[in-house]
């Protein structure tokens, strides 16, 4: 029966008509996300109307593209211009960018393009193994959870401060104080406004993304007339084409760092609402934090790329599980599939897979089939962005201010959001002047909201704190987040202090609580091993008597 429904599912998608709409949706993903303001959400919202006259093999193996076109595409203005083109490719310009601009653009994209591949791969063979297991643990998640969540997630602030920790964690507390302003959505009442009526709506995340990466970067490049008529590449670099078998090499010496940043990837794609804007900075934190030379992110590594590239599309295979599996959305691209599902009268639920087992494995073929076109069709894209980023300085900084500002405008059709852009680009200036980093101040953007909301959800459900602890996943996340804030400093001491023996041990045996308390089988399993690698590692420290590569003061 499984061998009829795949050769079906083969046969639905492989047709000439199917295959070349999964070309223009791909085709529409690269340039929404290549376009600052063009949202891959919007990109998807767009296609939706388009497959109503279309089957549910048809209409999603469309969605699928421009789904996994618009991850991909958020990487070529980022790389290039040092804008993120979408919120998932936030975290590939901290190393894209600097890589390019060192004279290898062909090897910044080449290894963008392919870690995306690999990482939307390894999520697509993860999506059909273990998608209705995997799914179920989207069940088991509340507010409290969430909440803890984030704050594991805040804690990468840390990392991402570099050596100014203090300018780090300032700028992180910025970010949450524009999340605050505006309307309480769960009791609506005005916050941080003056009296002012267009800040009760908040802030978009979009304008202030654009002002403080794109407006700040833009005038710290035309700063100086000499170098404002300077193209913003090298003109005489080698990377005239993209180095596609340099970066494959360069992604396979790095497995770890890519198989670990695709299981971020998918693991936070499962999350409703968490999405592709968290995955790639916490993978990019964890690639930083495993890395011997982590001084050498944000100067151009490839570690910094491959991380935030493999996560953010391994998400969609995240993503793709909940709604498949539970009819949950792991973010706002899956609920727009999840509405062409129903359009099609077809009900995403735990038995979806084997109620509608072709159209399911159609998903799954046109999610890996998707990836393939992307390689495909982005190799002649990232061609023409080569082309145009040797024009002269001040030419970009023309045009790419203007269709940034109609982007944010697109956005909600409101002048506030292109004013928003403005003063958020003065702001990230002078951040830039003052030596503080811009990317704590974004994590703190877009987290600020989801732990604000989830922390209401939290208190009004119950008024009993102790749940932050008594809930295993929320313990789990906790934990994680408390030996996250130390990690920069055992990073620095290993092997030079005695605490740093004992650091990862207390870690194994302190994660190892929550996983008892998961219950089931498997999870106490995992809790014992660690607790037997905790103990062993402790006991090798005690036998060499607590040795450090040098004396401890």
């Amino acid at each position: 029966m499984i061998i009829e429904n795949v050769i079906g599912a083969f046969g639905d998608v492989f047709q000439l008509h199917n295959l070349l709409l999964m070309v223009i949706g791909v085709s529409a993903g690269l340039i929404a996300g290549a376009i600052p303001g063009f949202t891959i959400t919007m990109a998807v919202v767009l296609t939706l109307p388009f497959t109503f006259g279309l089957s549910a093999v048809e209409g999603l193996a469309t969605m699928i593209g421009v789904f996994v076109g618009g991850l991909s595409g958020g990487l070529m203005s980022g790389m290039l211009t040092g804008i993120p083109g979408t919120p998932s490719s936030v975290a590939t310009t901290f190393d894209g960018f600097p890589l390019a601009r060192k004279g290898q653009p062909g090897l910044a994209l080449g290894l963008g393009v392919w870690s995306s591949f690999f990482g939307g791969i390894i999520s697509a063979v993860i999506l059909v193994a273990l998608a209705p297991r995997l799914a179920r643990i989207g069940l088991e998640f509340g507010p409290w959870d969430y909440f803890a969540l984030v704050l594991f997630a805040l804690t990468i602030t840390a990392s991402l401060s570099g050596e100014n920790l203090v300018k780090g964690l300032i700028a992180g507390l910025m970010g949450l104080l524009v999340a605050a302003i505006g309307e309480d959505e769960i009791n609506g009442v005005a916050r941080l406004n003056f009296g002012v009526d267009s800040l009760e709506q908040g802030f978009s995340f979009l304008p202030v993304l654009v002002g403080l990466f794109a407006f700040s970067q833009l005038l710290s490049d035309i700063e100086d007339r000499d170098r404002a008529r300077q193209p913003m590449t090298d003109t005489h670099a080698e990377a005239v084409r993209v180095q596609h078998w340099a970066a494959i090499k360069t992604i396979v010496g790095r497995w770890v760092n890519l198989i670990r940043s695709s299981l971020i990837g998918v693991f936070t794609g499962m999350l409703p609402a968490a999405g592709g804007s968290i995955s790639n900075i916490l993978a990019y934190d964890q690639a930083k934090k495993a890395s011997k030379t982590p001084g050498d992110f944000g100067s151009g590594t490839p570690d910094g790329i491959i991380a935030p590239e493999a996560s953010n599309n391994a998400t969609a295979g995240g993503a793709l599980i909940t709604m498949m599996a539970l009819g949950i959305p792991g973010d706002v691209v899956t609920a727009v599939m999840l509405g062409a599902l129903l359009i099609h009268n077809v009900q995403p639920s735990p038995s979806f897979i084997i109620e509608n087992a072709q159209l399911a494995y159609a998903i799954f073929i046109a999610f890996f089939l998707a990836h393939f076109i992307m390689v495909a069709v982005q190799a002649v894209c990232l061609r023409a962005f080569l082309k145009i980023v040797r024009l002269p300085m001040y030419v970009l900084t023309a045009v790419i201010l203007a269709y940034t500002a109609i982007g944010v405008f697109a956005l909600n059709n409101v002048t506030f959001d292109i004013w928003s852009m403005f003063v958020f680009g003065i702001i990230g200036y002078t951040m830039r002047l003052l030596g503080f980093p811009l990317a704590p101040m974004i994590l703190g953007v877009v987290l600020g909201h989801i732990a604000e909301l989830n922390l209401s959800r939290a208190i009004s459900l119950s008024d009993d704190p102790t749940l932050f602890v008594t809930r295993p996943w929320s313990l789990f996340f906790l934990v994680v987040a408390a030996f996250s804030l130390v990690f920069p400093w055992y990073q620095a001491a290993a092997g030079k202090r005695r605490w740093t023996l004992a650091f990862l041990p207390a870690f194994a045996l302190a994660l190892s609580v929550p996983l008892f308390m998961m219950g089931g089988v498997v999870r106490p399993i995992i809790g014992g091993v660690l607790i037997l690698i905790g103990l062993l590692m402790l006991w090798r420290a005690h036998i060499k008597g607590w040795a450090t590569t040098e004396a401890a003061p």
